[in-house]
């Protein structure tokens, strides 16, 4: 794990600039998509990945997808983004609502998440705004139902995806967020993550990712995520991140 860490800090410093795709409160500007593909894979083989997809609807609503598909499950999840804030001042506030479905097992179960949202600039944060370069700060709340018990096969042979990498019936998430670009040559955001699931108890993780440019709209995104606490494994993610 540390060896990982070490060369992904390497790849920090060699990285070229790249322009901050904001998320959390900040609303879509009409007319406007950002789309993120990434893919997820622990040590013991596990893997997750999913589609994310932002269209701005008007100055303070945005549109938004996810598609998930993990070794045991497939999701779709919409939802819609309201600002709270007339974007005035340094806060911005934002509630969301999203309606969606699980495939598992040949069958489908609906789904429901409500989700909140709070975001600050470096530049209106005291102790942030000494540090060089922009930057933001966000704090992301949801709590997600869905209408389904989580089963395992019976048969012993089977190999069954990790617990943690599928749905649980009920699951509360918090999500804080620190993106910094540093000098005008250094993207970097940090997350810790921290969800409460009825199936698995509580748990935590820490999320470093990286981007660059690639052709066009195009960017290439390499990250970490390592477990804090609630078990789990190291984990890899590559991504690409599209805005136009």
């Amino acid at each position: 794990m540390r060896g990982i860490l070490c060369c992904l800090a390497l790849l920090l410093l060699l990285l070229p600039p790249v322009p901050a795709a904001l998320a959390g409160p900040w609303a879509r500007d009409p007319g406007r998509v950002f789309a993120a593909v990434s893919a997820e894979q622990d040590r013991d083989g596990n893997r997750y990945a999913s589609l994310y997809a932002e269209y701005g609807l008007g100055r303070r609503d945005t549109l938004g997808l996810e598609l998930g598909d993990a070794r045991g499950e497939r999701t779709i999840l919409l939802w819609w983004q309201r600002a709270l804030d007339r974007a005035e001042g340094p806060n911005r506030w934002a509630m969301s609502l999203g309606l969606g479905a699980i495939r598992r097992d040949g069958r489908y179960h609906p789904m429901g998440q409500l989700a909140t949202a709070w975001g600050r600039g470096f530049d209106s944060i005291p102790l942030l705004r000494r540090i060089p370069g922009d930057g933001w700060l966000t704090v992301e709340s949801r709590s997600k139902l869905a209408a389904l018990t989580l089963e395992y096969p019976e048969e012993p042979n089977v190999v069954w995806e990790d617990p943690t990498y599928l749905t649980p019936a009920v699951t509360h998430k918090l999500d804080l967020t620190l993106g910094w670009q540093a000098r005008g040559d250094l993207l970097l955001i940090q997350q810790f993550r921290f969800e409460q699931r009825d199936d698995t108890g509580f748990s935590g993780r820490l999320a470093v990712s990286a981007l660059r440019d690639l052709a066009g709209p195009a960017k290439l995104e390499l990250g970490v995520i390592a477990p804090l606490t609630g078990g789990g494994e190291l984990a890899l993610k590559l991504g690409s991140w599209l805005e136009f």
